[in-house]
């Protein structure tokens, strides 16, 4: 989906990274409220890092795990439109895998936990998908 550059400033010499991708017809993110606004990679990565704050993760890792994100919803979009739980999921789906702690911080912010019961049977429900691998 898009092409990595590593460059070199000409005049100060440091090396950094740009990403080129083909422009495609914008994505619309459909709130709960029915608002539609643009999706914005920087609004998903924000909330992702909250979750993997102070978590052994490369940063490698939560660029692919955008990628993978964004792929999804471009191939599952009807008519360039998603929805916010349709993105939350999938948050939660490669969170699940990549670090159950970042897991369970989103999803306790995604899924609204109003009380500590509703926390222990997520994390029942993390524990049992674990044990039965």
């Amino acid at each position: 989906m898009a092409i990595r550059r590593r460059r070199e400033c000409l005049k100060c010499k440091r090396r950094f990274t740009t990403y080129e991708k083909v422009e495609e017809m914008p994505l619309m993110v459909v709130k709960k409220d029915g608002r539609r606004e643009p999706f914005d990679r920087n609004k998903l990565l924000n909330g992702i890092r909250k979750a993997v704050e102070k978590r052994p993760i490369e940063t490698e890792k939560i660029e692919e795990m955008l990628d993978k994100i964004e792929m999804d919803l471009q191939k599952n979009a009807e008519n360039n439109e998603v929805t916010s739980r349709q993105i939350g999921e999938l948050v939660m789906k490669y969170l699940r895998s990549l670090d159950q702690v970042a897991y369970v911080r989103f999803a306790s912010v995604y899924r609204e936990f109003k009380d500590v019961h509703q926390f222990m049977l997520e994390l029942r429900g993390l524990l049992n998908k674990k044990g039965k691998r």
